[in-house]
């Protein structure tokens, strides 16, 4: 029976010794994910931080639009009942003021453009204030053209009528 006894003990050893090595892993495993949790939000705390700092930063205040007058233009327009022309008055909005001397520069082209649209409508065309909507859109389009690079033609903004008169 000795021997018999000693065989019983041995698995007693072996399930006694197995439960620290659990208790150990499951610290440890406790630990991992308090230490990866703190550090997850610790991260997240200090990158809201920033986000809301970044959020609550002021914004440089956008510069007024530079406006620049051209001169009148007066057309023959297409004739539908008879002669008539057209004498328009413009203004050019754009975003700052080197994009006005771009414009200056360019001058001659623009004004060429412009006259060639205008001289190839109808007074009916241009009549009603959709048609004069659709022609404001067609001459910011002309004066656009000779602007390079894009960047400069995006900073010419609107285009608007200061006078209108057709006879």
């Amino acid at each position: 029976m000795a021997k018999a006894a000693p065989k019983q003990e041995a698995p007693v050893e072996q399930t006694v010794a197995a439960k620290p090595k659990r208790k150990r892993r499951w610290l440890v495993m406790l630990l991992l994910l308090t230490v990866l949790g703190g550090g997850g939000a610790g991260a997240w705390f200090f990158l809201q931080e920033k986000d809301q700092a970044q959020a609550e930063a002021p914004k440089e205040p956008e510069k007024p639009p530079v406006f620049h007058n051209l001169e009148s233009f007066t057309v023959n327009l297409q004739p539908e009942a008879g002669d008539q022309y057209l004498q328009v008055g413009l203004v050019v909005k754009a975003k700052d003021a080197a994009t006005v001397d771009a414009i200056k520069l360019q001058m001659p082209d623009i004004r060429n453009r412009v006259l060639l649209l205008l001289s190839g409508k109808r007074a009916s065309e241009i009549n009603t204030v959709a048609g004069k909507e659709k022609l404001s859109a067609e001459i910011l389009a002309e004066i656009r053209k000779p602007l390079a690079p894009e960047t400069v033609q995006q900073q010419v903004v609107a285009v608007f009528f200061t006078a209108f008169v057709i006879q």
